[in-house]
């Protein structure tokens, strides 16, 4: 089977981070996805809640994604902690207004170390 399209990917990738981060559903944000893979870049926009993502231009993006489509592909069906560890090696990057940047580090951080703490005290039983 084939990888799915750009767009396609972010929006997979994103909906199952949302499932894992409910407390971000709400958000309400215009996000721009920049994906690199090869010598192509994709554009992709996402207007949140939902997420609508459409292949386009987001001149009105508050925050930009910028990934590998490798990367991308690894983090489609990835659990919070895989998207921790990208962030944190810097496997992708996100710029853009301070606030947005800090609140949604703050939330999947805070999900992250109930999600580690929680699959540690499983193996303690």
């Amino acid at each position: 089977m084939s990888n799915p399209d750009s767009r396609t990917a972010v929006e997979t990738a994103l909906k199952h981070l949302l499932e894992q981060v409910p407390a971000l559903k709400p958000l309400k944000l215009i996000a721009a996805a920049e994906v690199h893979g090869g010598r192509d870049t994709q554009l992709v926009r996402i207007e949140m809640p939902g997420p609508k993502v459409t292949k386009e231009l987001a001149p009105d993006a508050r925050v930009t994604l910028d990934i590998r489509r490798d990367v991308l592909n690894d983090l489609v069906d990835a659990d919070i902690q895989s998207w921790v560890r990208a962030w944190n090696t810097g496997r992708f990057k996100a710029t853009g207004v301070d606030q947005y940047l800090k609140l949604i580090g703050q939330v999947v951080g805070k999900t992250a170390e109930r999600a580690r703490q929680h699959q540690g005290a499983k193996y303690k039983h």
